[in-house]
């Protein structure tokens, strides 16, 4: 092998060290900056959420593969884990709690290695159909095998079980929460290493051109197989940890909705970079967590922002972080602050009168009964006068207006800025 092969494929670089150093750090920390129970309980939701939508990215953006059904092997995790959890308080399992995870992992595994196989025979939409039937049909089964699933209450199991090794029980959720995170960090570099391998290499041949592949002598659909039980693993270690630290798994683990969110935050973190899914994981419990809190109307605002990275930043947010770390690197960003700052102000401004418009709609269908008066920041807004919602429009109108004609003139800017950059790298080149 030679250096350059060794480089890429096993040693990581300075950089990587220092990445992962901070990232490491980052999980130990987190709970002592941020110690109150409801903290501590959203960081113990993102290690998983981290888990689960790098593993959907194995298949989403190293692989190409859209799936609508990857909530079945992370949910099927966390049953097959809820229910080892149950036996080994009963004493007819002995494993240990900390291993619950792996449990889960294995459950996926096997699911991935027995639904894979007919999955895997097709890609593009055929793919992406036949993971939504699969996961239609195991949603369905929820209500037919209430044997393994519970029904609509779900499978519950208490996972403070045993003696205390060294003083751990499991009990306290700071405990859960370092339990996760050594999971989380250790499936984080395991995913990361796959990128690293022929396998992942071959991957990303097999999502760009696998007719070239097929051509070169590797069979695509063996690639496209292999990699989906990898993730399946994964994905099974995330319902593992899920199962363990909500003590309970339903119906919901294993919907259609949840294969949703792990596509809407992947996507919306960036697919095509591996760090994108592990953004939209946090943006993912924020958004159920404080968002809806905030709003009923949350899940409205998560499809407008959906629509708006779509039209304006199909990369999603790592992509627009690379981008400009590279006008950094040479030197231009300062010609784009301003511009940024426009555009934040704008966007603001049409986000709040188109924000104020939805919440007189959900005032006036879900609270009506409290009066036509509703507080939306700071300002009283009466939902049956003409004058409220004739000030939305405006304020509205007049934000998008000035948004679109901001990010037309940001565009032009943005254009010369990466000409004048091209014209740097090729002048670098040639001398």
């Amino acid at each position: 092998m030679t250096t350059t092969s060794a480089r890429r494929f096993g040693a990581l670089g300075p950089r990587d060290l220092i990445a992962w150093g901070v990232f490491a750090l980052m999980l130990l920390v987190a709970p002592l900056i941020f110690s109150s129970g409801l903290a501590v309980t959203m960081l113990s939701q993102i290690g998983i959420a981290i888990v689960a939508c790098l593993s959907y990215n194995m298949l989403l953006g190293q692989g190409g593969m859209l799936s609508f059904g990857h909530a079945v092997y992370s949910g099927l995790g966390s049953y097959v884990a809820i229910h080892a959890l149950k036996a080994a308080g009963d004493g007819a399992f002995p494993v240990p709690v900390s291993l619950l995870p792996l449990v889960g992992g294995v459950a996926g595994l096997g699911f991935a290695v027995l639904l894979g196989f007919v999955t895997t025979k097709k890609s593009g939409t055929t793919f992406a159909m036949i993971t939504l039937g699969i996961s239609e049909l195991i949603g369905a089964m929820v209500f037919m095998v209430p044997e393994f699933f519970g029904g609509e209450a779900g499978i519950a199991a208490n996972r403070v079980i045993g003696k205390p090794v060294m003083g751990i029980t499991f009990g306290p959720q700071i405990q859960v929460y370092y339990l996760i995170a050594i999971y989380t960090l250790v499936c984080t570099a395991g995913m990361f290493a796959f990128t690293r391998t022929p396998l992942g290499r071959m991957l990303n041949a097999v999502r760009d051109n696998p007719e070239r592949v097929e051509f070169i002598g590797y069979n695509t659909q063996r690639v496209r197989y292999i990699s989906f039980i990898i993730a399946g693993f994964f994905a099974g270690i995330a319902g593992g940890m899920y199962a363990l630290n909500f003590e309970i798994a339903t119906g919901e683990v294993v919907g259609a909705f949840r294969s949703g969110l792990y596509l809407f935050f992947t996507f919306l973190g960036g697919a095509t970079f591996f760090f994108g899914p592990i953004i939209g994981a946090v943006l993912m419990v924020v958004a159920f967590v404080m968002m809806s809190e905030l709003t009923k109307a949350w899940l409205l605002y998560l499809g407008l922002i959906f629509m708006l990275m779509v039209m304006y930043a199909p990369g999603g947010i790592a992509s627009l972080i690379m981008m400009n770390l590279r006008v950094a690197k040479f030197g231009k960003l300062r010609r784009l602050v301003a511009w940024y700052a426009a555009l934040i102000v704008t966007g603001l401004v049409a986000f709040c009168g188109i924000a104020a418009i939805i919440e007189m709609v959900y005032h006036l269908q879900l609270d009506e009964s409290l009066g036509p008066v509703l507080r939306f920041m700071g300002v009283e807004l009466n939902a049956k006068s003409a004058a409220s919602w004739a000030g939305a429009l405006a304020v509205g109108g007049i934000g998008y207006g000035l948004f679109e004609f901001t990010r037309r003139r940001f565009a032009a800017h943005w254009g010369d800025v990466q000409g004048e950059i091209a014209a740097a790298i090729r002048a670098r080149e040639a001398g």
